[in-house]
Parts: structure tokens; sequence; C-alpha cells
């Protein structure tokens, strides 16, 4: 059996699902793109190649074993993407949370049901279809769950707002005893240096009090004022318009010390090494066009 604990970000990782680019497939039709960063590559003839990026994310798995972390994958579903493993479900305490995502993606979760099987079925929720929620947006922190939503009325025209008001609803009432904080986020279909698609594309909490963030990626002023007071000042990292692009707030952290960062975010990486953090840097730049990069292939199963 595998006994879920998960309750911040940064603890010390023990058990994670890494998505897998093994069977990815060709480049997708234009239609078929779910966020304006594929689109963007598509058009350009510069979609990652799917050798590229195996090699990319047979480096994080080496970085796992490296630290003694036991890495289940998903079983493989030809000519599908499976690299995004922390869209399709979480875990906050001991629950593990499916996600109600993008219909076309329904298929992901099967992948790992062998997974599944070795949870207690009571221990794994799944909110009513009318609650979209993915788990790039949700970050629990201790007393709180950080959550990314879209409020605005046009929330269904947007294939980039996949988080909803009801699903941030369904968590609070599932961890009553939690302070669920949601943050209205900047959407485009089309812009992708506009579009935060999920929280962690935007923010991120990293070691014990610390946090990289984009100001931009939020629309309510307030609300970013909230999380920068909430970790002081000092303690925030603030990334530029092209870092976010880049996908600088999604690195993953194997512990409050150790954290996986892309090679290029050379900015970042200095900052992090200047806190005292050890940066395990990998190449990921390929991945990083579809709009994910670390965290957003990482699905954390047991943290200490």
């Amino acid at each position: 059996m595998i006994n879920l604990h998960i309750t911040n970000e940064t603890s010390r990782l023990r058990t994670v699902v890494l998505g897998t680019a093994n069977t990815n497939g060709p480049a997708p039709k234009l239609e078929d793109a779910y966020d304006p960063k594929s689109v963007e590559h598509i058009k350009a003839g510069t979609y990652p190649k799917e050798e590229d990026m195996i090699k990319e994310m047979e480096t994080v798995l080496e970085v796992f074993k490296k630290y003694d972390v036991k890495v289940y994958r998903p079983e493989e579903i030809k000519d599908y993407n499976q690299v995004f493993a922390r869209d399709i479900a979480f875990v906050i305490e001991d629950k593990f949370i499916r996600a109600n995502i993008l219909p076309d993606r329904d298929q992901e979760i099967e992948a790992l049901q062998y997974v599944m099987d070795q949870i207690s079925p009571e221990k794994i929720v799944k909110f009513p279809e009318s609650a979209h929620i993915e788990g790039g947006d949700v970050m629990p922190w201790g007393d709180h769950i950080f959550v990314g939503t879209y409020r605005g009325e046009d929330y269904p025209e947007y294939v980039t707002a996949r988080t909803n008001m009801e699903a941030v609803q369904c968590l609070q009432d599932l961890f009553p005893n939690k302070t669920v904080k949601s943050f209205n986020l900047r959407k485009s279909n089309i812009v992708a240096q506009d579009n935060a698609l999920h929280l962690d594309c935007c923010f991120q909490p990293i070691g014990k009090d610390k946090c990289i963030i984009h100001r931009e990626g939020f629309l309510e002023e307030e609300e970013y004022e909230w999380l920068v007071n909430f970790f002081g000042k000092e303690n925030c990292f603030h990334i530029t318009k092209e870092e976010m692009y880049y996908m600088n707030s999604n690195v993953f952290s194997i512990s409050e010390k150790v954290i996986i960062s892309e090679k290029n975010f050379i900015r970042l990486n200095t900052w992090l090494r200047s806190q005292g953090f050890t940066v395990e840097e990998v190449p990921y730049a390929e991945i990083s066009k579809q709009e994910g990069l670390l965290r957003c292939s990482t699905m954390p199963l047991i943290r200490d």
C-alpha cells in the first residue's frame, strides 16, 4: 500500500509520479492544442520531438535516483501526451484527488490505475464534474492551500482556464481546518506571455519561507500583495514576463534545501544558490514549449 502524505511543497520527497514522453507521438494539429505556447511552436515548426523530451525526462529520473526517491511512471498509451502528471491528480494530506480536466485528456488517469490500486479506495476523491480543477493550480502549504482560478464570467471561453470557484469550494469542504486561498489568474488563449495557465506558472513556494512570483500573472493586485506579505518581500524572487514565459516559477523541490531547475534559468539559479539552496540543473527547454515544466511533470505522493 502507498500511505499518502503531502502537507506542503518542499518537505523531503520520498515517492513521486513522473510523467512520460515515451509514446508522445507526432506534434498535434493546431486545433488540438490546449494552450497558446504549444500553438506558437506548432506554427513555427519547433514543437518538441518525442526523443528530445524523453532525454530531458530521463535527466530528472536520474536526479530522483540520486536522492533515493521512489518513482512511478504512467503506463504508456500510444501517441498520447502523458508528460504532465501534475494535471491529472494531486495529493493533500492522505487524500488522492482526481482532477476534472479537459475531456480530451481523460485517458491519462487510466494510465495510473496501477498506482491507485495501491491506495485505500476511501482516500481517493473525485469532485463533481462541474468542479473543474487541475493539480498545477493547487499548492498545499501547511495550514493553507493556495489555489489558482479564474473568476471571470467568460470562464467557458478560455481553454486556458482550468480551475473554477466550485472546485475551490470543494477543496474547502474537504479540508475544513485549512485556509483555502484562491488567486484570480491572468488568462489568454492566444498570447503565451499573457497567460498564467496554472498557479505554478506564476508562483511557487520554495524552502521554508520563500517563493518565486510573477506579479502580472495575478489579475487582482491585492491578491498578489497578500502573497508578498505572507512570505515577506525579502523572501520573494520576482520573475519578469519573459522569465514567466520560460516557466522560471515551475521548478520542483526535492527538499527544503534541494531544487531541480532548468539549466538556462541563470538569474534564478544564481539567486537560489545565494540563498543556500542546492540546485540540480537539468535540460527541460523542449518540454517547456508545451507551457509546463518540472512541477507540471511531477506528482508527489509522499513527503516527510
